[in-house]
């Protein structure tokens, strides 16, 4: 981000009475535009959340209905949860830039017209988020954020829901034992301990996504 001067003059101070009208109407439009673009991808964002949650219930209706259906439909679900996570992390990277957007004018501009002083300099910086648009995180960042809101406990629920699949299973046919049900794992010619492997890879990378992400604002104190 666009570094801001340490220190200033009385004299390269700004205020509201600088600004032209067409500037300062300019300024308030760009702010409702941004404002307007956070509400529809916060209403996007849910729209997903709201996707993998039907998704989820859907496929654990399905397994679960009948011992016929199998257990893998539950790595199916794990697999479109990863899609929606994926569309929801970058349409919150799109909200996050509106956001800073939003921020930077809400703490230079607004206090400017109301008489404060701000730091006269900060257009470059608005120049330089409009030019060329940039997320305040990293996509592996957005994918960790939106995993710590919601999505590991939609996990947690495919988890759960796909442990109870294999032991109703395993249930019918022997006594529980821990080979019991790797077997019960197992899809088609592919065994059940390779199956179990790549589900805890999988939840693993997922983990390490959530305890790894940050959110760092450049506007942001401390």
């Amino acid at each position: 981000m666009t570094a801001m001067p340490a220190s200033l003059s009385p004299t390269e101070f700004q205020t509201g009475a600088d600004y032209s009208t067409n500037t300062a109407n300019a300024l308030i439009h760009l702010y409702r535009a941004e404002v307007g673009k956070m509400t529809a991808y916060r209403q996007r964002l849910d729209m997903t959340t709201n996707w993998a949650v039907v998704t989820t219930a859907g496929v654990a209706s399905f397994a679960l209905g009948s011992s016929d259906n199998s257990h893998a439909t539950f790595l199916f679900a794990m697999f479109m949860n990863y899609f929606f996570l994926h569309l929801e992390a970058r349409r919150f990277r799109i909200f996050e830039i509106s956001v800073h957007r939003v921020r930077i004018m809400e703490r230079f501009f607004y206090p400017a017209m109301l008489g404060e002083r701000p730091d006269p300099h900060w257009h470059q910086l608005l120049l330089a988020e409009l030019s060329r648009p940039r997320s305040p995180m990293s996509r592996a960042d957005s994918l960790g954020w939106r995993l710590r809101r919601n999505y590991l406990w939609i996990y947690t629920a495919v988890l759960i829901a796909w442990f109870a699949k294999l032991d109703i299973s395993r249930a019918k046919e022997v006594a529980f034992t821990p080979r019991s049900l790797l077997d019960m794992a197992s899809i088609g010619n592919i065994p059940g301990w390779l199956v179990f492997g790549l589900v805890a890879a999988f939840y693993g990378f997922l983990i390490r996504l959530t305890v790894r992400a940050t959110r760092d604002y450049p506007l942001e104190e401390g």
